[in-house]
C-alpha cells in the first residue's frame, strides 16, 4: 500500500504542475523524490503506532482551489492587541486581515524565492511534511528582525473545502533575531462541518536571546483530519514557551522536535488534548539537547471520554557534550469511558553523566476519595466529575498570561467537556 501510494502522490504532483495548479520548482521535487525514497509512515512505525492513518489512502493530495467566497468564513472573537492575518484553505485572505507590515508577509507574494526548509530532513518521523512541502502554494512568513520592539500577532487557518475537494495546506516560517520578543497565536479551526484533510508544517527559528509565546488552539470540525509538523531551533539564551490546546478534529497526529542548539537555551511545553466519541489525538515531541546547560519542561495533560484515543509520546535526547542539562517531564492521563484509551510515553536517551532529568507518567480515572467528597457537599455527580476534570487539565493552561486569550480557551474546553454550568461560573 504504501509504495503504490506514493507512487499516487508522485503521479498527482506531476499532473498538478502541468495543469500549473501547482509551481514547478527543484524543492518541492526534492520533496516528491524524498517522499518516495523514505515512503509514507504507518502503524508498524514505532512513533506513529497510535495515529489514525486510513484517511491517507483515500486522499487526493493536489490542494483545493481558492475560496471564492472567503467572507462568508466565520471566525474566532479577535483578542485585543494582536494583529490578526487569517488563511482559508492555505491561502491568505486579505480582506479577512490586517494590511501586511513589516513582520509579515504571504508567502506566495514574497519578492525572495520560498527558502527550502529542513523540517522533512531531520528523521523519518517528520515524512508527512513532504507533503506540504511539495504542495503548498501559500503560507506566513514572519521576520522579526534586530531591534523590533515586541510584537503581538495572530494567524487563523481556516479548513473549507471538502477533502474530496482538496487538502489546504498551512504552512509558517518564523524567524526572530536576537533579543527579539513575539506573542503569537495560532489557530486552527472550520468554516463549516465539512471532512476537511488538513496538513500543516512549521518552521521556527530562534536568535540568541529571543523569546517567543506561542498559543496554538487546534478547533477543527468533528470531521476533519490534520497532519502537524512543528520543528524549532534555540539558539543561545532563547525561549520558547509553548501552550497547545487540541480539541477538534476527528483524527489528529502532531509531531514536533525541538533543538535546543545553544546554551541556556529555554523550552517550556504545556499541552493538554481532550478525545471524546470516536477522536484520536496523537502527538509526539522530540526534544535534542545538543550543547551544554540547557533547560526543557514538558507538561501533558490529556482526557479521553467515549472511544476516544489520546497519545502523548515525549522524547528527550542529551547528546555528549550536554552537560549540565536539565530536563523535567509530567505525562498525566484520565480516562474518562469505558472504552477509552490513553498512551502517555516519556522517553529518556542520555549519553552523559553530568544531567539533572526526572520524567513520571501516569494514566487513571478519577479519584473515587475527591469524587465522593464532592458529593458529600450536595454536587450531583456530573457536575462534581466534570469540576474534577477542569482540575486536572488547569496545569495545562494555568500559565497564560493574556486574560482574554485564557477565557477563550476556558470556554472552548468546558464546552468540550459539555459543562454548561461550569461555562456560567467563569
Amino acid at each position: 500500500m504504501n509504495a503504490a501510494l506514493t507512487s499516487r502522490i508522485a503521479e498527482e504532483y506531476a499532473a498538478a504542475t502541468r495543469e500549473h495548479l501547482v509551481p514547478a520548482d527543484a524543492r518541492r521535487a526534492a520533496a516528491i523524490a524524498a517522499l518516495a525514497a523514505q515512503g509514507l509512515p504507518t502503524t508498524r512505525d514505532e512513533n506513529w503506532k497510535y495515529a489514525s492513518l486510513r484517511a491517507l489512502e483515500r486522499q487526493r493530495f493536489v490542494p483545493a482551489a481558492a475560496s471564492t467566497s472567503p467572507g462568508t468564513v466565520r471566525l474566532p472573537s479577535p483578542v485585543a492587541g494582536f494583529e490578526r492575518y487569517v488563511f482559508v484553505d492555505g491561502r491568505f485572505a486579505p480582506g479577512l486581515s490586517a494590511a501586511p507590515g513589516a513582520l509579515f508577509s504571504a508567502l506566495a507574494a514574497a519578492s525572495e524565492p520560498v527558502a527550502a526548509t529542513t523540517i522533512a530532513a531531520r528523521g523519518t518521523d517528520q515524512r508527512l511534511a513532504l507533503l506540504n512541502e511539495a504542495f503548498a502554494t501559500d503560507g506566513a512568513r514572519l521576520k522579526v528582525a534586530a531591534g523590533a520592539a515586541p510584537a503581538r500577532l495572530e494567524l487563523v487557518f481556516v479548513a473549507q473545502a471538502d477533502e474530496k475537494t482538496g487538502p489546504s495546506y498551512p504552512r509558517l516560517q518564523m524567524s526572530l533575531a536576537a533579543g527579539t520578543t513575539l506573542e503569537l497565536i495560532e489557530r486552527h479551526v472550520s468554516a463549516a462541518s465539512a471532512a476537511s484533510f488538513v496538513n500543516s508544517a512549521l518552521e521556527i527559528d530562534l536568535g540568541r536571546g529571543a523569546r517567543l509565546t506561542h498559543y496554538r488552539l487546534q478547533e477543527l470540525s468533528s470531521r476533519c483530519t490534520l497532519f502537524d509538523t512543528l520543528n524549532a531551533t534555540l539558539a543561545t539564551e532563547a525561549a520558547y514557551h509553548l501552550h497547545a490546546i487540541s480539541t477538534g478534529a476527528l483524527a489528529a497526529r502532531s509531531t514536533q522536535t525541538f533543538r535546543l542548539a545553544g546554551e541556556q537555551a529555554q523550552l517550556c511545553m504545556a499541552i493538554a488534548a481532550l478525545g471524546d466519541g470516536p477522536q484520536v489525538q496523537d502527538s509526539f515531541a522530540l526534544v535534542e539537547h545538543l550543547v551544554p546547560r540547557a533547560r526543557t519542561e514538558q507538561l501533558f495533560r490529556g482526557i479521553a471520554a467515549g472511544r476516544a484515543r489520546v497519545a502523548f509520546n515525549g522524547k528527550i535526547v542529551v547528546a555528549k557534550h550536554a552537560a549540565g542539562t536539565d530536563s523535567r517531564q509530567s505525562l498525566r492521563g484520565l480516562l474518562a469511558g469505558a472504552q477509552a484509551e490513553i498512551d502517555a510515553r516519556p522517553q529518556l536517551e542520555i549519553y552523559t553523566d553530568d544531567v539533572r532529568c526526572s520524567h513520571g507518567a501516569s494514566v487513571g480515572k478519577l479519584d473515587d476519595n475527591m469524587l465522593f467528597y464532592l458529593l458529600s457537599r450536595g454536587l450531583d455527580q456530573d457536575t462534581a466529575q466534570r469540576l474534577l476534570k477542569w482540575a486536572f487539565l488547569a496545569d495545562a493552561f494555568a500559565r497564560i498570561n493574556v486574560p482574554e486569550l485564557r477565557r477563550q480557551i476556558e470556554e472552548t474546553l468546558a464546552e468540550a467537556l459539555r459543562d454548561s454550568a461550569l461555562k456560567e461560573l467563569l
